[in-house]
């Protein structure tokens, strides 16, 4: 018996790794078009001094609503900006999922056009410089992103 158990342990653990490298691998083939410019204070109305979130989503993004509380949950640690394209009704949105994390609408697209955005969600980590260090296309973890970021804080 434990046996099994631990065989069937073993291929979720390789099912895991086995996914998060093909995701990784998507998401950087995705991205690859994706603006590279640095974090432009401007257009977001922020001066920042420390790394950086900007996530691109919308309110009918089914992947983004899978992600959210990731967004959310980083929002309480990190400086997030997120940016809603295309969405309706963000503020009820944010309400009935009892989200808090800051809020640009995007309801024409003009800042998703500026950087490229090709797929909803979209993430990009700027450093403490305002220079972009890590952009992913589709979902990204929480756990992924804390290590971006911890990236960021060591380096």
């Amino acid at each position: 018996m434990k046996k099994k158990i631990w065989k069937i342990l073993k291929e979720a653990i390789f099912f895991v790794i086995t996914l998060t490298i093909i995701s990784n691998i998507v998401s950087l083939y995705k991205s690859r078009d994706l603006s590279n410019q640095k974090f432009d204070t401007a257009l977001f109305q922020e001066n920042i001094n420390k790394p950086t979130i900007v996530h691109f989503w919308a309110t009918w993004c089914p992947v983004c609503k899978l992600e959210a509380s990731n967004i959310e949950l980083l929002s309480k640690h990190y400086n997030v900006i997120t940016v809603a394209v295309k969405s309706k009704d963000i503020k009820s949105w944010m309400k009935e999922h009892n989200y808090t994390y800051k809020v640009i609408d995007d309801r024409d697209a003009k800042i998703a056009t500026k950087f490229k955005i090709p797929a909803f969600p979209t993430t990009f980590i700027y450093d403490k410089d305002k220079n972009l260090v890590f952009k992913d296309v589709g979902y990204s973890s929480t756990f992924s992103m804390f290590l971006k970021l911890l990236y960021l804080k060591i380096t």
